[in-house]
């Protein structure tokens, strides 16, 4: 299938790489379907794009590259509703507020997203955990000569 993106023009994809994102994606609740779009020769960052709607794309990361101690639990629902069997069958993404300069970018890590690999079932949920906000800088190095 063929798509309108917002950074990558037209792409083809096929149908076994659409996430499906069934509650939708808090402030986007009618948009269900979405796919992982990588930039070239990159391997850090993604755009997580629309399969309906060309100009809704979010860039995303794995968080794991930035913060290695990232860790939280999912609650039952959240494994219910990805139909989780085990916790190597998550991929967890966080969506990045891009900023300039790109420095100051910063991850939500509040809300992770999470993709079932074996059903390409996503959900972003919110975590009910005070260590984490909805903007890390993910270059704390920088962050800290403000």
């Amino acid at each position: 299938m063929i798509i309108e993106t917002k950074y990558h023009g037209q792409v083809k994809i096929e149908e076994e790489k659409i996430w499906t994102f069934t509650p939708g994606i808090p402030g986007f609740v009618e948009e269900k379907q979405f796919t992982l779009l990588a930039f070239p020769d990159n391997d850090v960052f993604f755009i997580l794009q629309s399969i309906n709607t060309p100009n809704l794309g979010f860039v995303v990361a794995n968080p794991f590259s930035f913060f290695p101690d990232y860790e939280f639990q999912l609650d039952e629902a959240t494994i219910e509703t990805l139909q989780l069997q085990k916790a190597e069958e998550a991929a967890i993404y966080t969506i990045l507020t891009v900023q300039d300069p790109f420095e100051k970018t910063t991850a939500n890590l509040q809300a992770p997203i999470v993709v079932n690999t074996e059903n390409n079932a996503a959900k972003q949920t919110i975590l009910n955990d005070s260590r984490y906000e909805t903007r890390h800088a993910i270059f704390p190095a920088n962050a800290k000569k403000e």
